[in-house]
């Protein structure tokens, strides 16, 4: 039996996708398809892929000419895979010509010819414009914005504003965007808006834009209510809007794959998870250690205590211990007390640990009684983060889904019930 084997991201499957895989069948007795994982197109800079990988997976399956498919998830996997499924031959588009040719070495190498005029690219530009999204508010997180954004295809930024005007014109003169002066025209030129104000101004703003049925990244924390989240999310569902809370560690790969190898068992059940951070309650990140909690242990603890100390009315240090019916949680914030950035997250066979800054890491471990099963995972973290949600953000835009997995809407309102009670000190004792 001659075997094949070929690989592709298969983004927005088209003719010649199925010409080539025809092509493929036809030159043995069993085709393997592989097919890029989202991580790893992501690790390949590639962040305009419109379908993830079920979909993707699903469509090479339709055209009926694979008889396996399989995930293509890290470099060198190429050489693994062909040794492993004992490959005859390997083809691949005639755009790649001698780009894999050190492959001859395991196996016979041939470039087939692409279909000429066309490619998911050139479908993607003619499908649909580009996604216009304004910037509101020129502080130092959005700063990162447009050069993030420029990573993400089928993305431009339509301008910015500030209520100083001063700091939006200095923005537009160091992002060569326009500034506006008036926010209902930024509003009225962009099918997005991305919100970077300070998180008070956030709940007047979102409300406006939602209503103007644009879609919102806001970031977080998005609002300090839970009603407010919940009117919030309800009125964007009413327009037919995407509403997203802009939270970097949410979207973080490497952060994603320890949530899901955790939840799969490799540590057992989880009894406890510690996160802290050495920042001000009230600071953008407040609302970061709280993720990996409610990611583990969802939405239905049964008590939590608060413990704050507090100097001349600002919150210098304070710990959260959630109560889950199996676990107890804890979160640390402080400006004053210094403390080690740590994720640790204990089970019944082992623990992940995952060291400072651990809410934007691109490591992590898994440690056991038996050292010999210890386990170092890397993934590939870029730039600031921000590209990872806009990217997200754009795809639930285009594809019409109005929530993500990543940081869902009852997530993000489980957060705001948290801040709110801290602000309403609710089972709060003072240190």
């Amino acid at each position: 039996m001659k075997r094949v084997i070929t690989y592709g991201t298969y983004d927005l499957l088209h003719h010649g996708h199925i010409n080539l895989l025809r092509r493929a069948k036809e030159l043995g007795d069993y085709l393997i398809v592989g097919v890029t994982s989202d991580s790893y197109d992501r690790e390949r800079g590639k962040l305009n892929v419109r379908n993830n990988v079920l979909e993707r997976v699903e469509a090479v399956k339709a055209t009926g000419f694979a008889d396996e498919v399989i995930i293509e998830d890290y470099i060198g996997q190429k050489i693994d895979d062909i040794q492993k499924y004992n490959i005859d031959i390997f083809a691949i588009g005639s755009d790649w010509e001698g780009k894999f040719d050190y492959l001859n070495e395991y196996c016979q190498v041939l470039y087939l010819p692409r279909t000429e005029g066309i490619s998911s690219t050139q479908l993607r530009a003619e499908s649909m414009s580009a996604t216009t999204i304004g910037i509101i508010g020129c502080g130092r997180v959005t700063s990162r914005f447009p050069s993030e954004a420029a990573i993400v295809g089928e993305v431009t930024i339509s301008g910015c504003f500030d209520i100083n005007i001063d700091k939006a014109l200095r923005f537009a003169s160091d992002s060569g965007v326009k500034a506006f002066d008036n926010l209902e025209s930024l509003i009225d030129s962009s099918d997005a808006i991305y919100i970077a104000t300070p998180h008070l101004a956030h709940y007047p703003l979102i409300k406006q834009c939602v209503a103007a049925r644009k879609h919102v990244l806001c970031e977080t924390p998005m609002v300090l209510k839970k009603e407010q989240a919940e009117e919030l999310f309800a009125l964007a569902e009413e327009n037919g809007v995407v509403l997203m809370e802009a939270n970097k560690t949410a979207h973080c790969p490497a952060f994603n794959h320890l949530m899901v190898m955790i939840k799969s068992g490799m540590i057992g059940q989880v009894v406890d998870v510690e996160a802290s951070l050495s920042k001000l309650w009230d600071d953008e990140l407040g609302s970061y250690p709280l993720l990996p909690i409610v990611k583990l242990m969802g939405l239905r603890y049964e008590n939590l205590n608060l413990y704050s100390r507090i100097t001349n009315g600002v919150d210098m240090y304070t710990k959260g211990v959630f109560h889950y019916p199996y676990a107890t949680c804890s979160f640390k914030v402080g400006l004053g007390v210094k403390t080690e950035g740590n994720l640790v997250i204990s089970g019944t066979k082992g623990y992940a640990y995952v060291p400072a800054p651990w809410w934007k890491t691109d490591y992590f471990e898994f440690r056991y009684e038996d050292q010999n099963q210890n386990k170092k995972f890397f993934y590939k973290w870029d730039g600031s983060g921000l590209r990872y949600e806009i990217q997200e953000f754009v795809s639930c835009i285009i594809n019409k889904r109005f929530a993500t997995t990543r940081l869902s809407r009852r997530e993000s309102i489980f957060m705001a019930e948290i801040m709110e009670r801290f602000a309403e000190r609710k089972n709060f004792i003072t240190l």
